[in-house]
């Protein structure tokens, strides 16, 4: 026996039909037959962080990977005086401070690990984290704190994501872009001064540092300088420019408990100089 189907025409759909339904599914309002009522999506609300009264930031971003953002915070901080903390904004999974602490101090009910090297306080995330907008808010910190946010994500990321932490870039006393001294390095570098700064800005000068990891500037390959683009000119021309020698056994070891080479200390502890010539935000 031979069974027969009847199938339903299909009805040609119009090009402005689609668009409505396709603006209905990002307002949040397309719902399926038989669906309960509409209820627009909600878009979260990015947490927000208060500083302390006279906290101070330095945000520190690496332009690649192993720039060496990690070992300027920490060279910095250890040449600053107390109250000064480190906050590791990346990953655990990507720590490059989770062997550096001479005392463990154990997690933070907000999710930071809490760590102790010398006077600085070392704060990191205790999870694996997602997106950027995982990252917890900072733990509140002393009157006077000097807090140095190793940042540990991509420019791009904080270009555009929503969170504390792309704000507190936006407005951190000190902006530091760490990149290494390599035609890639200052591309990448160049790509971050577009992003995270505004070049039109009267304050740039005294609010960005770039910091550049190799030899110093005098010694640099032919036409390094330039593959970072017209930004880093006039960066360079205010003198912000911190030249970090390279440390074979940290690259090779990473950061442990191990005293930090002076020579990197006294070179991060240029960004400090920097700082006390910026106007701090309220």
């Amino acid at each position: 026996m031979t069974r027969t189907t009847t199938a339903s025409p299909v009805r040609p759909v119009a090009v402005d039909e689609l668009k409505r339904a396709w603006q209905a599914v990002t307002a949040g309002t397309f719902r399926p037959e038989g669906v309960g009522p509409i209820v627009p999506c909600r878009t979260a609300v990015a947490a927000e962080w208060t500083r302390a009264k006279g906290e101070r930031t330095v945000a520190i971003v690496g332009c690649v990977g192993s720039a060496g953002a990690s070992t300027l915070a920490l060279s910095a901080a250890l040449a600053a005086p107390g109250p000064v903390r480190v906050l590791e904004c990346c990953s655990a999974t990507a720590s490059g401070l989770a062997s550096a602490a001479t005392a463990e101090l154990g997690v933070d009910p907000s999710g930071w690990s809490q760590a102790r090297r010398e006077h600085v306080l070392l704060e990191r995330a205790s999870e694996v984290l997602a997106a950027l907008d995982d990252v917890p808010v900072p733990t509140p910190a002393n009157s006077g704190t000097l807090t140095f946010l190793d940042v540990g994500w991509e420019a791009g990321q904080l270009h555009t994501a929503a969170s504390w932490l792309t704000h507190s870039v936006a407005e951190a006393d000190l902006l530091v872009l760490v990149t290494p001294a390599t035609t890639p390095g200052m591309r990448r570098l160049g790509v971050a001064l577009g992003l995270l700064t505004d070049p039109a800005s009267p304050h740039l000068d005294e609010r960005v540092v770039v910091a550049v990891r190799g030899p110093r500037r005098r010694r640099w390959d032919r036409g390094v300088e330039h593959a970072a683009g017209p930004h880093l000119q006039r960066v360079l021309a205010s003198g912000a420019l911190v030249q970090i020698p390279e440390c074979r056994g940290i690259a090779v070891t990473g950061l442990d408990s191990r005293p930090v080479p002076p020579a990197l200390v006294t070179a991060a502890g240029q960004l400090l100089g920097a700082l006390r010539c910026t106007t701090p935000n309220p």
